[in-house]
């Protein structure tokens, strides 16, 4: 079996190794195939991970505002809030009324953000 192009070719190719897959199930493991058949079965799950190295992996859904940035960083960290607040070199407080929208960013935790976390400075600037 060539590799496969597209989907169609994909799902036959899936439909060969759970053929062997069943058999060496119903066979009480991999040991009841023959060497023939372990042999093929590696082949085409090689064909199968490299097709399947291809598909693009879902898009991560871009922040859109600066809040929705700065949670997105602290997940891409895995900082807590307080971590981040530390790190920004500002109190917990104040980062958590920037979060929940009751506080505006400052031009000097603006600098922080850019310089620390490596957020755009214009998206900085359109989102403040």
């Amino acid at each position: 079996m060539n590799a496969p192009k597209n989907e169609t070719d994909y799902r036959e190719l899936m439909n060969h190794i759970e053929t062997f897959l069943q058999k060496a199930t119903i066979g009480k493991g991999f040991a009841s195939l023959t060497p023939e058949e372990a042999d093929q079965l590696a082949q085409l799950s090689q064909l199968a991970e490299a097709y399947e190295d291809r598909i693009p992996l879902m898009p991560i859904k871009m922040p859109q505002s600066l809040v929705e940035m700065i949670e997105f960083k602290m997940y891409e960290k895995k900082l807590k809030q307080r971590d981040m607040a530390h790190l920004l070199e500002i109190p917990e407080t104040r980062l958590s009324e920037i979060i929940r929208g009751k506080r505006r960013i400052s031009l000097d935790i603006a600098k922080r953000l850019y310089t620390k976390f490596d957020i755009d400075p214009a998206f900085i600037l359109q989102h403040a």
